[in-house]
């Protein structure tokens, strides 16, 4: 007699009635929150706060750098929140989380208030963002793992092309007090009832549940094994530089390009380079997960690095245009292929301990990557400096990604 008929029986993941594709749409409508309030609506905020503060734009960029930061340790502990909790209530968390914080962020009059409200936002994006997402999705899915966090990530991407027109669009009908307002009740009204209903227990797909019992394992020994693991070291590192790149060039490259193609062409270039960071993460997410993926990850940290040397060196509209198309393709995928090297590399119970250290390192790191960007630009009087400075840093990824260590399964065990 079968006593857990669930983790027995056979499970098809490609099938569209198959559950675990219900949590790739929860998935998909909570990264729309979360990147449009969490990363996306910085920029907004910014804006807004220094028009109707007169606060310097140093302050709160100092907030924003904050907000990574904590963000980041926060985000180091969700594959544990997870394992201990479930995936319901963690995500009913973050919901609750960012809700509170765009309130928060809403309501601020004085500076230090900025500061608190960052620091709820914080718990709100670890809650809604990266790790949540790949380590809820790891619950449902193994061969089309890759597909389905490509699939749901592409709310990121929404959250940026509409989530942050509408939030503008509401900040100048009723204000940007109630415009939060608004939205944080979109939030909880669309979402708590889609978690309910639809998030209920997972499989177990991995033999999580037997391997905790052989193995007994905390997440200090995992972390503390990871940080000396090659492996897990390349791929972390790897992603992280690449990451402090990219995001580095995207914040400043409106500031680049105004005054070679000026404003309107440099708009047409941004959502370009943003269409095809979602058509690149839907064509890969076909072929994903039979690639060699630390290959996939190399091959896209070059293309990044031969569009930067068009950016620099040719300032045809269209050609920068087009290299901002290629820089653009890769852009959805490089958050998701971390979590799929770890998956096909690593003990899969320690999956979740491990993506979301491997997430916070990469969110420490590219939270410094517009502000030293920005840094070398002045120093230097241009962005030549400062893109060669990115392009190297794919280069020196691409090869440290290739660099590959022992496997990690069983060696916590044998300490």
């Amino acid at each position: 007699m079968l006593d857990n008929p669930r983790a027995t029986a056979p499970i098809d993941e490609s099938s569209l009635r198959y559950e675990g594709w219900r949590i790739v749409a929860v998935c998909f409508l909570l990264a729309t929150f979360g990147w449009g309030l969490g990363f996306y609506g910085q920029s907004v905020y910014v804006a807004e706060l220094q028009r109707a503060r007169g606060w310097p734009t140093s302050l709160i960029s100092a907030g924003t750098t904050f907000f990574y930061l904590f963000g980041a340790l926060l985000v180091v502990f969700v594959g544990e929140a997870v394992r201990k909790y479930g995936p319901r209530l963690s995500l009913i968390a973050g919901t609750l989380a960012m809700a509170a914080a765009a309130i928060a962020i809403g309501a601020v009059r004085e500076p230090w208030q900025l500061y608190l409200a960052n620091a709820v936002l914080a718990f709100g994006w670890a809650g809604t963002s990266l790790a949540m997402i790949t380590n809820t999705i790891s619950l449902w899915f193994d061969t089309k793992r890759g597909m389905a966090i490509s699939l749901a990530l592409n709310g990121a991407s929404f959250g940026g092309i509409v989530g942050v027109p509408v939030l503008v669009m509401l900040i100048g009908h009723i204000g940007f007090a109630s415009a939060m307002y608004a939205t944080a009740g979109a939030m909880l009204v669309l979402l708590l009832p889609v978690i309910l209903l639809l998030v209920g227990r997972p499989p177990d797909l991995h033999g999580w549940k037997a391997s905790a019992k052989a193995r007994p394992q905390s997440s200090t020994q995992i972390r503390a094994w990871a940080l000396r693991d090659v492996g897990f070291l390349t791929v972390t590192i790897a992603f992280a530089l690449v990451l402090f790149a990219q995001v580095g060039f995207i914040v400043h490259l409106i500031s680049f390009l105004d005054p070679v193609i000026g404003r309107e062409r440099a708009a047409v270039a941004v959502a370009v380079l943003t269409a095809m960071a979602v058509i690149g993460r839907v064509l890969f997410s076909l072929v994903i997960d039979r690639l060699n993926q630390r290959l996939a990850s190399a091959l896209s940290f070059l293309s990044q690095a031969v569009a930067l040397v068009v950016v620099i060196n040719l300032h045809n509209d269209y050609v920068l245009i087009a290299a901002c198309a290629l820089f653009g393709f890769s852009v959805g995928n490089l958050i998701t292929l971390p979590s799929l090297i770890v998956q096909r590399e690593f003990d899969s119970a320690s999956f979740g301990v491990l993506i979301s250290l491997n997430t916070a390192i990469n969110q420490v790191t590219y939270a410094f990557g517009p502000g030293i960007v920005g840094a070398l630009r002045d120093w230097s009087g241009g962005y030549a400096l400062p893109f060669y400075l990115c392009i190297a840093l794919e280069l020196a990824a691409a090869a440290l990604i290739m660099v590959r260590g022992k496997r990690f399964v069983g060696r916590i065990s044998e300490a």
